[in-house]
């Protein structure tokens, strides 16, 4: 390992792995970009033929509308965690995360490496999502400015989140079992099909736990201008969250936790 000034920044390591992880989920764009729109569009499709335009309302927004922005989220922080999850798990896996932790790179420029990955990923997909639902729905933007923010913010929670699972999991099942007791969880129970006010006293509490509801909530509100909190507040809850996760995230990097042998 290479001799590094204190307090210099490795721009050139930083950037090489951030390119690594974009170029890794590019190489397979069918499964990564397109896959995500299909999905989506699966969704629509089936709640359009389950409630056809009998459905009220919600929000005053018609119910396929209110769901766009939820489903666009949901497929964005999905997407998130899979990328920084699976590069890091297939990486110890298969024996070569040497091969990110040899090169003089200190922790948080490996985690901002990573979470460059997702976040370019999650925009891409938010991207290709929103123009499908322009096309499909006539879906616009009412504030492009809290739809961009809660993209990044989305993918950067869920980024880290991802790098905890990868680095806490040490094969494919423990990963599995994460993703589908933890993150899909949170992800579905989370306001995208449903405004939390409809929801029992109890179950609204529970609700305003869970982070990922913030984003759903964010995202509707950057795309139709309607939410059920305020964009502020949610803010007030996803930022120091994310603070958390990373903090962690950096903390685990650091120590080499279950990254060594």
């Amino acid at each position: 390992m290479g001799i590094r000034r204190f307090g210099a920044v490795n721009w050139l390591g930083m950037r090489s792995l951030g390119q690594r992880e974009i170029s890794r989920f590019m190489a397979v764009w069918q499964q990564t970009v397109l896959a995500p729109l299909i999905t989506a569009g699966l969704f629509l499709t089936v709640f359009a033929l389950a409630f056809g335009k009998g459905r009220a309302p919600v929000m005053g927004v018609d119910f396929l509308h209110f769901i766009a922005p939820g489903i666009l989220m949901m497929t964005v922080i999905q997407n998130a965690f899979a990328n920084t999850s699976s590069s890091i798990v297939i990486a110890k896996v298969q024996g070569n995360i040497i091969d990110t932790l040899m090169p003089p790179l200190a922790p948080w420029e490996i985690l901002v490496g990573y979470l460059v990955g997702a976040i370019a990923r999650s925009l891409l997909v938010a991207v290709v999502i929103a123009l499908g639902l322009f096309l499909a729905l006539g879906q616009g933007i009412a504030h492009p400015f809290w739809a961009i923010t809660w993209v990044v913010l989305g993918a950067t929670f869920m980024g880290g989140l991802g790098i905890l699972a990868a680095v806490f999991a040490e094969k494919f099942d423990q990963m599995a079992a994460i993703t589908n007791f933890i993150i899909t969880p949170l992800s579905f129970l989370s306001g995208t099909f449903y405004s939390a006010k409809a929801l029992p006293p109890g179950f609204q509490i529970l609700t305003h736990y869970n982070p990922v509801f913030y984003l759903i909530d964010g995202a509707r509100y950057g795309f139709l201008g309607v939410s059920d909190s305020s964009p502020w507040h949610g803010v007030a809850v996803v930022g120091p969250a994310i603070v958390l996760v990373l903090a962690l995230a950096w903390y685990w990097l650091r120590i080499g936790y279950r990254m060594k042998a």
